[in-house]
């Protein structure tokens, strides 16, 4: 026992010493590094081989710190945390191009189909990282969760089977359709503070609400970095938000990301890390910090995320992650911001007063306070008639976000009304499906004339079989998702859609109408009685542990190497790949200004933020197919331009963008100086008009040396066979 005291008590004066001498802000190797050494901690309890790594983390933050000898953002230190080579990497926000090792990949089944078609061409037999599949885009609505999920498995069969085969030869992890979105599954099972994800949504930086950069890529990007290769991003800007006050009352974590896209607009995030910091981070739940993060996608970042805090830490021991919980307790000063660290922009709000919001029609950042829509929509003569009332998506769909809503849906009930428009519920995911049944959530908001839908996108991403009006038909929606560009729900370009929190969707639903602000304005009851709509609540999370429903994960095999791929040679669906012709060392000559094939090479010319909205690759696979060369435009959406590279086309911007009304639609274009092609070089546009007469323009463009070689070989893809030899 003395030699014990005496052990503990040699251990406590060192680590004082090391504190004076060292200082608060160096890392706390002292006691807890032996143990450390011991108790590894598993990335998630489907992968207990795969350990998270704050060491490595901390190794090469302090790398970079050395280096460049400032404070680091939390951004900063995450994306830096995982650089390849920290000690010789070229780091300048917003122009070098960082070679980095993301700790895993996710894939949703449309974006997955090519991603793994193109890792299967690779050659390679199994994924370097853990890796998942995300059966939640195919399913479309239409009656109800059980029907439509019933028919999904029947229509899309031939996919999820090749995506279950696929994942088990290579070890990938398969969630089953109706298992839920993505984007909940990450957060409530793969992402943890300090984790760097890359998924095949837009939507992935949601995870940024549990203190992750969790990055929106396309197919291609996801197979370099199952490949084991290291996956290149743009140093991105870091755009902070400080927060101070409270939510309270009506103003939900929704109205914080709808106020920064009216500030930030579609564009303003472009190229930026939104990086929320402040006091009045800490009144905002988990979950309310991942809806923030989801919908920075809407102003063009390249991911948001929050610091760690207590309400992570809570939503970490619920979910069932403890440990992780403790080691992200143990290592919180690598997962929030240095002291003094600077950023490229600064946004202040302050939430006490803050009000809720509504955005639309048509763009994401046309914001609104909800007390002023409904005259904005008299004035420009959108329709005052909420037709359909739509909650959930991968924006909005956790047990909070459901427990507003349904607290607003039983105060109509316990007066006598109903929803005037209709109502439909999107749970996240089968856990939240299953919780919010079991706690009773799912019968309020089916009563007040709600149907629940299957655990999927739904009408998020357009997968609706809506009937309640015709196309062409001027109507209004109100919806709780991310995006409401024209004909994004229901493909009827005259459908007016504004996005808000779920809470004020089932006010408006209940309501009838946009001309209704619930905090000032009152419902009548079938007696004719007036009420106002008391503030809604819902607890952060079940008093109870989650009910997780039903098991809908496939694990793969151990070694799945035997295993075959199932694809079908006469499939209407489904293709293996054939590689792309190798760049012929010559200039593109005489290209025609059209999109269509007949075997001629060709090019297409664009306007401001080409590809927005979707990080499918198949926009930019189709068109090198059919015998595009090179897109010029005024600007890009970020994962389009890289997915552009990956396919071997040449992505270039006007030098002077008024040179975009030079170009006629029956011009030859010829894109000179291939032959010295080089980062930060522009190339030269000769434009042939059909009057004989010709004009020359400049282009530039992004490539760095890497990129380069795609195009020389003819994809990424082409170039990763190259290297293997």
């Amino acid at each position: 026992m003395v030699i014990l005291c005496f052990v503990v008590l040699l251990t406590l004066c060192l680590f004082l010493c090391l504190q004076l001498a060292l200082g608060h802000g160096a890392r706390r190797l002292h006691i807890s590094t032996a143990y450390r050494a011991k108790a590894k901690v598993s990335m998630s309890r489907f992968e207990p081989t795969s350990f998270i790594s704050y060491e490595k983390l901390q190794s090469n933050i302090d790398i970079v710190r050395k280096r460049l000898n400032r404070p680091l953002t939390l951004s900063e230190k995450i994306v830096y945390g995982h650089l390849d080579d920290p000690h010789n990497q070229e780091i300048d926000r917003g122009r070098t191009y960082l070679r980095l090792r993301p700790d895993r990949v996710a894939m949703q089944d449309a974006t997955a189909q090519m991603a793994m078609l193109q890792f299967i061409s690779s050659g390679l037999p199994k994924v370097a990282v853990p890796s998942t599949i995300h059966c939640d885009h195919l399913i479309e609505a239409q009656v109800g969760g059980p029907e439509d999920l019933a028919r999904a498995k029947d229509v899309n069969h031939e996919v999820y089977n090749f995506l279950s085969s696929a994942g088990a030869k290579y070890g990938v992890g398969f969630w089953k359709p109706g298992s839920g979105i993505i984007h909940q599954i990450i957060l409530e099972n793969y992402a943890y503070p300090g984790v760097m994800l890359i998924g095949t949504d837009s939507h992935t930086p949601n995870g940024g609400g549990l203190g992750s950069i969790c990055i929106g890529v396309g197919g291609a990007d996801a197979v370099d970095v199952m490949a084991g290769i290291p996956w290149e991003l743009k140093c991105p800007k870091v755009i902070g938000v400080k927060l101070t006050g409270t939510l309270s009352g009506w103003t939900s974590p929704k109205d914080v990301i709808l106020k920064v896209a009216g500030i930030l607009t579609v564009k303003g995030g472009t190229g930026a890390i939104i990086e929320y910091h402040g006091p009045g981070v800490d009144s905002i739940s988990c979950t309310g910090m991942a809806t923030i993060c989801n919908m920075g996608a809407e102003i063009g970042a390249t991911t948001s995320v929050f610091p760690y805090n207590h309400r992570m830490r809570t939503y970490l021991k619920k979910t069932g992650r403890a440990e992780i919980a403790a080691v992200a307790d143990e290592y919180s000063d690598l997962l929030v911001p240095d002291q003094g660290c600077e950023y490229d922009q600064i946004i202040e709000l302050n939430l006490d007063e803050l009000k809720p919001h509504i955005n639309g029609p048509f763009t994401p950042d046309l914001a609104h306070p909800v007390s002023e829509v409904g005259a904005a929509a008299q004035k420009n003569g959108w329709p005052l008639e909420v037709k359909v009332g739509l909650i959930g998506s991968c924006t909005n769909s956790s047990y909070e976000d459901m427990g507003r809503a349904a607290s607003v849906a039983k105060q109509a009930l316990d007066k006598g009304l109903k929803c005037k428009a209709q109502f439909t519920v999107t749970p996240g995911s089968e856990q939240i499906r299953a919780t919010i049944e079991r706690d009773g959530y799912s019968k309020i908001l089916g009563d007040v004339g709600g149907v629940v839908l299957a655990n999927a996108c739904g009408p998020c991403i357009g997968q609706w079989d809506r009937r309640d009006v015709k196309k062409g038909e001027k109507n209004t929606i109100v919806t709780s998702y991310n995006r409401n560009f024209t004909a994004r729900n229901d493909a009827n370009p005259a459908t007016h859609a504004f996005v808000t929190s779920p809470e004020i969707v089932t006010a408006l639903a209940i309501a009838g109408t946009l001309n209704f602000n619930p905090e000032t304005d009152y419902l009548t009851t079938p007696s004719g009685e007036k009420f106002k709509l008391e503030p809604p609540n819902g607890d952060e999370l079940p008093s109870r542990d989650f009910d997780p429903g039903q098991d809908t994960y496939q694990h793969p095999p151990a070694d799945g190497s035997s295993l075959k791929v199932d694809v079908n040679p006469q499939s209407n669906r489904l293709q293996l790949l054939e590689p792309f012709d190798k760049w012929h060392r010559n200039d593109l000559e005489n290209m025609q200004v059209l999109i269509k094939a007949n075997g001629i090479s060709w090019v297409v010319v664009g306007d401001d933020n080409y590809g927005e909205g979707s990080s499918r690759e198949h926009a930019a696979l189709e068109p090198r197919h059919l015998g595009g060369r090179a897109i010029i435009v005024k600007s890009f959406a970020r994962i389009h331009e890289t997915n552009l590279k990956k396919q071997g086309l040449l992505p270039l911007t006007f030098s002077n963008p008024s040179d975009y009304d030079k170009i006629r639609p029956d011009d030859k274009i010829s894109i000179r100086g291939l032959k010295s092609f080089a980062p930060g070089k522009p190339l030269t546009a000769v434009l042939k008009h059909s009057d004989g007469t010709e004009e020359t323009l400049q282009l530039n463009h992004s490539f760095n040396e890497t990129q380069i070689q795609w195009f020389q070989a003819g994809s990424a893809l082409n170039r990763m066979k190259e290297m293997q030899h």
